[in-house]
């Protein structure tokens, strides 16, 4: 009960607080923030297809892929163990900024190592750490979105933001194929590590505003584990957050590895090129640019439940057929579908856990879902990308799917399902 009590109040104040702000384009630091992460996205894009290509080129095996996707991934679990604990108690625009600066650094360096010859070794020393201070970013973003635009207008932010994201992301990869098809995967890296500088420059110009009063520090010394414990805490006492965090478990180690997977049967099982690869991952991305801009519409007209139990059987049947696609233009069109639900579903999870979680536990709460939900991910994926080497795509792609629907089904018995 006070805890409820504690939620509500906090939840009131920020409504109060913000109900009457101005809409999200006459919002001058949201703006600016906005362009940072397109800039960023634009970038990730880049590697997003140039790294799985750089380990395909120089190894020829799927199972490499989802080698160097697990390591990144158990990278940024680890991180979020931190994150939490870190971003409720820095300054969260200098901590953004440093983030940028360092992955801008150490993606740099790929290129410049490239050029002497193939260095697997290096993708693997840099990605878990590009990975990490990315976890770091990804939990002040949470953070920092609230404080800019306040609690009524969250689900329309990250929407937006979404959607402008998918844009740079349907661009992103339509370049990073061409660039790789002429210069090689390792010059699309370059782009990404621009984009971060870029980033980094516009957040200099973003003013947050001052936190709300219970912001604060518990008095005295609290250590990694109590911080992730109290994050934990609080999304089992709240029986919608609990359920979401546990069937996002299962759909995160289901589904991590299925870029790889994509990439590995555009290029493996139908003989396509590079910039063939990117242009269907931009393809893909245009599905989360509709998700994105349907979200907040989706999710008055439907109810939150109804929205994310569709969208991750949505994902699921895109899942299963994908492996099964024998052309491209099929497999544009699933993975369209793919991002559309993980675009609606990933914005309706986002937005309500920053709607219900006081403001001074914030980076904690986000902190411990993320380390819950990815916790298997990275095992997801290197077995998703194992089997797919042994047996085929297609019945990797299509167990992947299949048990993806199932989740959604199994939502229906949850909270969620009235929510």
């Amino acid at each position: 009960m006070g805890h409820e009590t504690h939620e509500g109040n906090s939840r009131n104040a920020a409504e109060g607080q913000h109900e009457d702000s101005p809409p999200l384009w006459r919002q001058r630091d949201f703006t600016v923030f906005w362009a940072a992460q397109t800039l960023s996205v634009l970038g990730d894009s880049f590697a997003l297809i140039a790294l799985p290509l750089l380990v395909l080129e120089a190894t020829g095996s799927v199972a490499r892929m989802g080698l160097l996707t697990a390591v990144g991934g158990a990278a940024a679990v680890l991180a979020a163990v931190f994150a939490g604990t870190v971003v409720d108690r820095v300054d969260r625009r200098r901590l953004l900024v440093v983030c940028d600066l360092v992955r801008m650094v150490l993606y740099g360096l790929i290129p410049l190592v490239w050029a002497f010859g193939p260095a697997l070794w290096l993708l693997y020393a840099v990605l878990p750490v590009c990975e990490a201070v990315g976890m770091f970013f990804a939990v002040g973003y949470v953070t920092v979105v609230r404080g800019l635009v306040g609690t009524a207008r969250l689900t329309e932010a990250n929407g937006r933001l979404n959607a402008t994201a998918a844009a740079a992301g349907v661009l992103g990869p339509v370049g990073a194929g061409l660039v790789a098809a002429w210069t090689g995967p390792a010059a699309a890296v370059a782009v990404d590590a621009a984009s971060f500088a870029a980033s980094a420059a516009c957040m200099r110009w973003v003013r947050l505003r001052d936190r709300a009063g219970d912001d604060a520090p518990a008095p005295g010394r609290s250590t990694v584990r109590q911080d992730l414990r109290t994050g934990i805490a609080f999304l089992y006492r709240h029986p919608l957050l609990r359920s979401l965090t546990a069937l996002l478990f299962g759909f995160s180690f289901l589904t991590l590895g299925l870029n790889d997977l994509v990439i590995y049967h555009l290029k493996h099982d139908l003989g396509h090129s590079d910039g063939t690869v990117g242009t269907v991952m931009a393809a893909g991305a245009s599905g989360t640019i509709a998700g994105s801009l349907l979200v907040a519409r989706l999710r008055r007209l439907l109810g939150l439940g109804t929205a994310w139990i569709g969208a991750t059987a949505l994902c699921g049947l895109a899942c299963a057929g994908l492996g099964r696609a024998g052309t491209v233009p099929a497999v544009a069109v699933l993975a369209a579908a793919f991002l559309a639900g993980v675009g609606i579903a990933g914005t309706c999870s986002m937005s309500l856990r920053q709607e219900v979680t006081p403001e001074h536990l914030l980076g904690r709460v986000t902190s411990a879902y993320w380390t819950l939900q990815y916790s298997a991910a990275p095992a997801g994926a290197a077995l998703l990308t194992w089997a797919a080497q042994r047996w085929g795509t297609t019945p990797a792609a299509l167990t992947a799917g299949t048990t993806c629907v199932l989740l959604a089904l199994t939502a229906l018995m949850t909270p969620i399902r009235r929510a």
